[in-house]
């Protein structure tokens, strides 16, 4: 599978929050690095990303793949996140994505100002 392939499943694993296509696509050592969570095992993340999301929808900006033999790619999208007690997050981001040789993503560095998130993402968590 080809790196946009796997943005692309990501993206869809994300917004549907089906933990299991989420971790499928990661290596088993793989990290997250979150403005809100800081660098944690990317099994851990988005078990407690989910614990807290009652929903949330992907609009897809860009994808943007390397051109060089490197294996970093990257999605920028509108995420509109619900969290468990119902308040609204909206904000643009870019995920930048490391990839093994297999093609698993090693590493995910998540980027977005979260000036508006969190505020609320303390509440919750």
């Amino acid at each position: 599978m080809g790196m946009e392939e796997v943005l692309r499943r990501y993206l869809q694993a994300l917004e549907s929050g089906r933990y299991e296509n989420l971790l499928e696509l990661f290596s088993a050592d793989a990290v997250v690095k979150s403005p809100l969570y800081g660098t944690v095992k990317a099994a851990d993340f988005y078990r407690n990303l989910l614990n807290i999301t009652d929903r949330s929808t992907i609009t897809l900006l860009n994808l943007f793949v390397s051109s060089t033999e490197s294996n970093v790619a990257a999605a920028q999208f509108r995420y509109q996140w619900v969290l468990r007690n119902n308040m609204p997050v909206d904000f643009e981001c870019v995920d930048v994505f490391e990839f093994t040789d297999r093609g698993e993503i090693q590493q995910l560095t998540i980027i977005y100002d979260t000036c508006q998130a969190r505020p609320l993402f303390e509440r919750v968590y």
